[in-house]
């Protein structure tokens, strides 16, 4: 995993964010940091809604989500998914926490996630499965890039239980 030393605050970037309260979808635009302000925040970067590795790191990060809020910390994940997509996986994996479509790669591309890898044999431009740990006032803690998913949630929760 590499790190990025020159990211050192979250930059600022509104996101379509949807999430499930209930039954509901409910669908929001937010600006970040600032709407995030008084609460840490991890940010994670995945590939794509309902494939394997994507699948199993939003599911662990919906079984640790009680951690993560007892630490005052909330969790967003993001992909370059549509809104729509994000809504059947949410649905279908039963998310307990907001998911940002970035669909034309401006989020993407503000963190350096955005990278030339390889899939079965063939040369793709894809995320590179990243997680980003930002304080309540929006100042980097820690970054993960080529992120392996298993273990990885102990890993970020660690890094969060350590900050308080």
């Amino acid at each position: 995993m590499t790190e990025n030393l020159e990211l050192k605050k979250c930059p600022a970037f509104k996101a379509n964010l949807v999430y499930k309260e209930g039954d509901e979808f409910i669908e929001k635009n937010l600006k970040f940091p600032s709407d995030l302000k008084g609460k840490s925040f991890v940010l994670y970067f995945y590939p794509r809604d309902n494939t394997p590795g994507c699948t199993t790191e939003s599911q662990d990060f919906r079984d640790a989500l009680d951690r993560f809020e007892s630490q005052e910390a909330v969790v967003i994940g993001i992909s370059r998914d549509t809104i729509n997509s994000h809504k059947k996986f949410i649905d279908k994996q039963e998310l307990n926490f907001p998911l940002i479509a970035d669909p034309e790669e401006e989020i993407c591309n503000l963190f350096g996630v955005m990278k030339q890898k390889m899939m079965y044999g063939k040369q793709v431009h894809g995320i590179e499965r990243s997680t980003f740990i930002f304080d309540d006032k929006g100042k980097l803690i820690k970054e993960w890039r080529g992120v392996k998913v298993p273990g990885h949630i102990e890993e970020v929760l660690n890094v969060i239980e350590s900050q308080n």
